[in-house]
């Protein structure tokens, strides 16, 4: 006689994270580039002078910081990289939104914004440097003026990617330009800026190691052309790799920081309701 008995059933199996499996092939890479290196270095028989080992670039980066040699040249590349983002920021976010908004301004000063990117900025550094002196000011106008454009140009995007009747609709309800502005066209463009401002950090890291390499005795760049000069190769590299990983910490910061804005913005209020309130006012 047959009776009805439950069968254990077999658990599915488990899945591995997706963030695991992105971990293990980039650890995976850094591991490919290390050893393709130390070959490099091995099969060539290189020179330090030429190439150094990774454990000797390693050591000299990690002795360095920790004696302090490398605190004073970071503090100061990290003010003119913090404020070269800030001030290209601005001024990105201040044109993009003037250009925006006012066709006419787009297209007078379009052809001026494209000719100071146009010209190149390590030939500019030396007239900074006449004009503003040897402190951070230079480096800071060239790390702002590398990054302001691609924020400059994200801004105008966003702003101008805005459904048409939206607007529309935003005027036949009474807003006007500045409400239109602040609470359509703004909170709209809001990925398009940070994606702006993801490229500007990592520019702003550019623009202040460019700006030391002239005129700059203390400073991230400004040890690349002593250790140059002293042909210590090793240090170089050593301050190649902290240079990126600064670079690589900012940009991690505005992705946090756009996450959070955005989860924000997600939560506060859809458009209908802001619509609702318009026509409430």
């Amino acid at each position: 006689m047959l009776t009805d008995t439950p069968t254990p059933q077999t658990p599915p199996p488990a899945r591995s994270s997706p963030f695991v499996g992105i971990w293990l092939w980039s650890v995976l890479l850094l591991l490919t580039i290390l050893a393709a290196w130390y070959g490099l270095v091995y099969w060539r028989r290189l020179s330090p002078l030429v190439l150094p080992l990774p454990t000797a670039v390693a050591f000299t980066l990690w002795q360095n910081g920790y004696d302090g040699f490398f605190w004073p040249h970071l503090w100061i590349t990290m003010q003119e990289i913090l404020l070269g983002f800030l001030g290209g920021s601005l001024l990105g976010v201040g044109l993009g939104s003037l250009m925006a908004l006012a066709p006419r301004a787009q297209r007078v000063l379009h052809p001026y914004i494209i000719a100071s990117q146009a010209m190149p900025k390590l030939a500019l550094a030396p007239l900074f440097v006449l004009w503003c002196g040897f402190g951070i000011l230079p480096k800071v106008l060239i790390a702002a003026l590398i990054a302001f454009f691609p924020l400059f140009e994200n801004t105008v995007a966003g702003l101008q990617a805005v459904d048409a009747e939206a607007r529309d609709l935003f005027r036949m309800l009474g807003a006007n330009r500045w409400q239109v502005f602040t609470t359509l066209l703004l909170p709209s463009a809001v990925p398009y800026v940070f994606a702006g401002l993801r490229v500007a950090m990592v520019l702003s890291v550019v623009g202040a190691v460019v700006g030391e390499y002239v005129g700059a005795n203390k400073g991230l760049g400004a040890l690349i052309m002593a250790s140059q000069g002293m042909m210590d190769t090793t240090l170089m590299f050593a301050v190649f790799i902290l240079l990126t990983l600064i670079g690589i910490m900012l940009y991690q910061l505005v992705i946090y920081a756009e996450r959070a804005v955005l989860a924000r913005r997600a939560r506060i209020v859809p458009l209908q309701q802001l619509l609702r309130g318009l026509e409430k006012g």
